[in-house]
């Protein structure tokens, strides 16, 4: 394996750290890798490992969708029927959290949606694309405050979902050596899932649990999303409890618990995850299942008359 130097870099993840950004020689898909810097000043280490995180997940979706990103973790991520629409609902999933952040789209940004993104009180360090309207380009470029250094990145070519990707390798580098392992890039389909309660989801919670599913491999572990009406409501990453991740993403959401779905990226091993959700009024859950006390998460979902399902394919993020 070779790679070439892209970026010489100011530091790395901190300022006493030493770093540069590599890609792999001859890498055809648009990524993150092969996008082209359009304006701002120059990136950081942390600012491309935000901004790839972002595009994987808007990735995820055929409707127009937009994703906030801090620390590689999603703040807000959310579709639409336009992209003004998906960044909207995105931007005011959490209206502490995005700011800061870095933005994506899967569609190329128009001067509705550009309008949206500079709001009073809104900073975000980056932006990537398919595309940028000129009117879209002068509106970001010249707003106050950031305008000048807001760096906007253009992806070369129209956004591939991510079965597309499937022959690819993530690394992760461990102290005096290298892991390497082909992408998350499972192509699922719902008719292999399985409802394994008494109560089935009803439309719009599987719309929504599809969704979910969909946000919550794009978040570390032990993850955990609520979603309702297509955008994420409440967020719990990183967390070594997987119920403290249910109980964090139930106080991120607040009111907006209450009929929302729950998606997690690995199994329930106990139930006291599942009954805080319920408590706080989640009406659908999704996992993977394979835990020993399966049979007691489905008995609490039923007693709570809460749906659940099972995927059979868990999602990981380290």
């Amino acid at each position: 394996m070779s790679c070439k130097l892209a970026l010489k870099l100011r530091y790395g993840e901190n300022p006493h750290q030493q770093a540069a950004f590599y890609v792999l020689p001859n890498f055809k898909h648009p990524c993150i890798s092969t996008a082209r810097q359009l304006h701002g000043i120059p990136l950081s280490y942390n600012n491309i490992a935000d901004l790839d995180a972002a595009l994987e997940l808007v990735r995820e979706f055929k409707e127009p969708a937009a994703a906030i990103i801090k620390h590689t973790n999603p703040c807000g991520c959310a579709i639409g029927e336009t992209l003004a629409e998906a960044f909207i609902k995105a931007r005011d999933a959490d209206k502490e959290a995005r700011f800061g952040g870095i933005i994506a789209f899967n569609r190329i940004v128009d001067e509705d949606t550009a309008k949206e993104v500079i709001v009073k009180g809104s900073f975000y360090e980056a932006i990537i694309a398919p595309g940028y309207e000129e009117t879209a380009y002068e509106l970001i470029t010249s707003r106050s405050g950031w305008g000048q250094s807001v760096r906007l990145l253009l992806l070369e070519g129209t956004i591939e979902p991510p079965e597309a990707l499937a022959d690819s390798f993530a690394f992760k580098s461990v102290t005096g050596g290298l892991l390497i392992q082909s992408v998350d890039a499972l192509a699922e389909d719902r008719s292999q899932w399985n409802v394994v309660t008494e109560t089935s989801p009803s439309d719009s919670e599987w719309r929504d649990l599809e969704f979910a599913w969909k946000v919550v491999k794009h978040v570390k572990s032990n993850a955990i999303v609520l979603a309702k009406d297509g955008v994420t409501v409440g967020i719990g990453a990183g967390q070594m409890n997987r119920a403290i991740s249910v109980k964090l993403a139930v106080e991120s959401a607040g009111e907006r618990a209450k009929g929302a779905v729950l998606a997690s990226e690995a199994f329930f091993p106990h139930t006291d995850g599942p009954e805080i959700a319920a408590k706080a009024g989640v009406r659908a859950i999704i996992q993977p299942g394979g835990s020993k006390r399966d049979e007691d998460v489905i008995a609490l979902c039923n007693s709570y008359g809460i749906a659940m399902v099972f995927t059979g394919t868990r999602h990981f993020r380290h």
